[in-house]
């Protein structure tokens, strides 16, 4: 096998892997908020792509310093929905040589499941609900391991950033804008059952995956600081990340940032993204759920080293 790097442009993060696979070399996070506005005007804003490609500068010298054969750079939810993505895209050629792809809804979710069910150690009684929360959108998708693709999945627009954005306006969110994120949340949920979404019931194990979902968990351990290796495969109880959801979105944002486990890029939006969480949550039969650190950037990778 040959060395390989994988990207993943999220809405709130910009991720790097190399490696040459199972063997990691490099795991890389850089929160640089690309979704900043989107929802209310379109655009990517001029500050968020400063941010984006001083990200990807540093990656560059990264890659720089690696025999990397191939890479694959995969842009989701911010790029999909902004007007001026041609400009995120031409400075991503101009830096890294290599244009981004913009995934689907539904090959975000698949390269998603992909990556955190090949990770389990401990076989996950099928079907396996994989929920990815990112930054714009959250991802539902049902399947088996083993199996060429997932059953079914489904993309819908809420994601931390885009619901924090639209509802919780005050610190700490006051009990409407909460409803109201709420509302929002469950209509979406009804929405996507309506026209032939994954239904949360149909799960017997439920895996949670990415940032938002590994740093609720964090906060359901209470951890003295951010430890991929404690939040990695932890079982943790329907009823704990309810309470934790309950407990952190009537926080003030100072608090959140005294928290020692929470990475101060997500302490004013992983409130919404708590209470996605806790919705879907609300809907499935495992009183579990299993956090898993390997992600869409793991299926990136694994879609290149396969």
């Amino acid at each position: 096998m040959s060395t390989i790097a994988a990207i993943d442009c999220g809405t709130n993060t910009i991720k790097l892997l190399i490696g040459d696979l199972p063997e990691v070399a490099v795991r890389e996070t850089r929160m640089v908020r690309l979704g900043q506005g989107v929802d209310r005007t379109g655009r990517l804003a001029d500050e968020a792509l400063e941010r984006a490609f001083a990200a990807l500068d540093e990656y560059a010298a990264i890659l720089a310093r690696h025999d990397v054969a191939r890479i694959r750079f995969c842009a989701t939810s911010a790029t999909r929905d902004a007007a001026n993505a041609a400009d995120f895209t031409a400075g991503v050629v101009a830096r890294l040589g290599v244009e981004p792809e913009v995934l689907s809804g539904e090959e975000e979710a698949a390269l998603a499941f992909a990556g955190a069910v090949r990770h389990l150690r401990v076989p996950p009684e099928p079907p396996v609900l994989v929920v990815d929360i990112g930054g714009g959108s959250t991802e539902l998708i049902l399947g088996s391991p083993g199996a060429p693709a997932p059953d079914a999945a489904h993309s819908m627009d809420i994601g931390s950033v885009r619901l924090h954005e639209r509802h919780l306006h005050s610190d700490p969110p006051t009990a409407a804008e909460v409803a109201a994120c709420v509302a929002d949340i469950d209509a979406t949920l009804d929405d996507s059952l309506r026209t032939g979404g994954v239904d949360p019931g149909a799960a017997a194990t439920v895996v949670g995956v990415a940032g938002t979902v590994c740093s609720v968990v964090a906060g359901v351990l209470d951890l003295p600081a951010y430890d991929r290796d404690a939040i990695d495969q932890a079982v943790v109880a329907d009823a704990d990340v309810h309470a934790f959801t309950h407990r952190f979105v009537a926080m003030a944002l100072d608090d959140r940032l005294a928290l020692p486990w929470l990475h101060p890029g997500r302490a004013d939006v992983l409130d919404a993204g708590a209470l996605v969480l806790s919705r879907i949550l609300r809907r499935t039969r495992p009183t579990h759920l299993v956090a898993s650190e390997a992600d869409i950037l793991d299926g990136i990778a694994w879609s290149l080293a396969d």
